[in-house]
């Protein structure tokens, strides 16, 4: 056997559930020459996202820490490995005496380039962590030179497993062992992590929270029922989330948290008459004020993300003069964090949210009195979705290039609204014919959100620079901060110009025969005879 299919076998194996290190060990030396060199305790801590972006790109980060060993082997007593979870083979490995919160904060290499543009702006989170006992044997000839390294993990609540370490020049010794476990003393290859038992133990799977809706809705479903479902779905959202945006753990939580009142909101004023009218009103009242409580904080977080964007856009000899502001931003953001915070532990906050909880869990009327509340879900879906894209293609139709800015913004809320209905509702659809339509509409939000974002980065850093001229800002940033402006208003210009060929796409026929075909055939039909 030659290296290459070294490399390629299973090098890590599960012991059978009864099987303690010290009994295969006694077993093993019954086999082959069997020496102990050395057995210490340590702690495995598994890192993600909150949102699982490593595993979703088949990485899995590991920080191992060795409790108890000699001095002399302390230089590698703490390494983050990142592996793949397909095969287990390592991608990097660094020594750290603390794992970064952010990905930005790790030293230039290839651990860095690896996770940054997978984590961005997210923190790296402990998923969870295991405590075990290492053994590390070697495995002797009759010349007593090592052949084969193992390392034996031995688990508390998990099976435990052994690794293999072939030696150069003895790769048969790998292969023998290899089916002396397997064959002799009941061990099972695997190639995936063992934070896959250890997240079972716990009642959780990788990918348990994501931000995309994902609502299984049956099509006869009574509307009233598919909706306290679908608000449900968002409130567990906007729970999981909670902490994470009180804490400011990082800024994707706030902005998560946001995402699910803005679908709320969007479900009480789009999927109507499904409730009661008094306890849509109290509620849609009740997430606007939610909406309006975390807006200032997830601004400021936007300024921040997109600060080395702003630096970048400026020639290289005036880039340091914006620094300023910056410091500026951080500081206001840090105010206006605090107070959401106080917001988001008030009695107000607490008690409604938990009322909001409580009325979506009471059982529906068997003869509800709201007038589309006994329509089955797919009926509901297709009427409210076909309205709303009626709605995007009568105000787009009307958008010229002498119309106001409020008339792109209004348009862009439109689009938002009929987005969200579509996503609600996807599962009651073929979904490559409503994940193509999605994407359509995603194309013409895309050109109204840059021109909205734009405009309002312009507006709010002029305001910005005025405030700062109490803080004896000194005269280069403000020359900076004006050069941005110009540029922010170039972009803004130039999103202006491609709306009217992002919205012919948009409206194009056969785009409008997909909607009809998927949303109103039933209604076209029978308006021909």
């Amino acid at each position: 056997m030659n290296q290459h299919s070294v490399i390629n076998m299973s090098l890590q194996f599960e012991f059978p559930v009864n099987l303690t290190a010290e009994k295969f060990i006694a077993e093993l030396s019954h086999e082959t020459d069997t020496k102990l060199a050395l057995r210490h305790s340590s702690s495995k801590a598994y890192y993600d996202s909150f949102d699982w972006r490593l595993y979703s790109n088949d990485i899995c980060c590991e920080f191992n820490q060795v409790k108890s060993i000699p001095l002399r082997s302390r230089k590698t007593a703490s390494v983050l490995t990142l592996r793949s979870i397909k095969n287990d083979r390592v991608i990097t490995s660094v020594a750290l005496h603390k794992v970064p919160i952010f990905s930005k904060l790790f030293r230039p290499g290839i651990m860095h380039d690896t996770l940054e543009p997978i984590l961005e702006m997210r923190a790296l989170l402990t998923v969870c962590t295991l405590e075990y006992e290492v053994y590390h044997l070697n495995i002797l000839n009759k010349d007593e030179k090592i052949i084969l390294r193992l390392m034996i993990e031995e688990y508390g609540m998990l099976n435990n497993r052994v690794i293999l370490q072939p030696v150069k020049g003895y790769d048969k010794a790998a292969e023998h062992i290899a089916e002396l476990m397997t064959e002799k003393l009941g061990l099972t290859a695997v190639d995936k992590p063992i934070l896959l038992a250890a997240l079972h133990v716990q009642g959780r799977k990788p990918k348990d929270y994501s931000s995309k809706l994902n609502i299984n809705l049956d099509p006869d479903m009574r509307a009233d029922i598919a909706g306290k479902y679908i608000y449900s779905h968002l409130l567990k959202a906007i729970k999981v989330n909670e902490q994470g945006t009180i804490d400011a753990t990082d800024s994707e939580f706030l902005h998560d948290f946001r995402v699910a009142i803005r679908r709320t909101r969007s479900g009480l004023s789009q999927i109507k008459g499904i409730l009661p009218p008094s306890i849509s009103a109290y509620y849609a009242d009740f997430f606007c004020w939610l909406g309006q409580i975390t807006g200032p904080t997830r601004d400021l977080d936007v300024y921040l993300l997109n600060f080395d964007r702003y630096k970048s856009s400026l020639p290289d000899s005036i880039r340091e003069d914006l620094n300023p502001l910056y410091d500026f931003l951080l500081t206001k953001q840090h105010k206006a964090q605090n107070e959401l915070t106080k917001k988001l532990q008030s009695t107000k906050y607490l008690s409604t949210l938990s009322e909001w909880e409580q009325f979506l869990k009471e059982p529906s009327y068997k003869k509800p009195l709201e007038e589309n509340a006994k329509l089955t879900i797919k009926e509901l879906a297709d009427r409210r979705i076909w309205k709303a894209f009626s709605r995007v293609l009568r105000a787009g139709d009307v958008i010229t290039n002498s119309s106001p800015d409020e008339a792109l913004h209004d348009l862009r809320k439109s689009c938002k609204k009929l987005r969200y209905l579509m996503e609600f509702f996807q599962s009651l659809y073929p979904e490559h014919q409503i994940k193509h339509l999605i994407k359509n509409l995603k194309g013409l939000q895309e050109v109204l959100g840059d021109f909205q974002d734009y405009a309002v980065q312009e507006h709010t850093l002029k305001q910005f620079s005025e405030e700062m001229m109490a803080l004896n800002t000194p005269a280069n940033t403000f020359l900076a901060m004006g050069v941005l402006i110009q540029d922010l208003d170039a972009h803004r210009r130039s999103a202006r110009k491609d709306f009217a060929s992002k919205f012919e796409v948009f409206k194009q026929e056969q785009n409008q025969s997909d909607f009809i075909l998927l949303f109103a055939s039933s209604k076209f039909h029978s308006q021909q005879h």
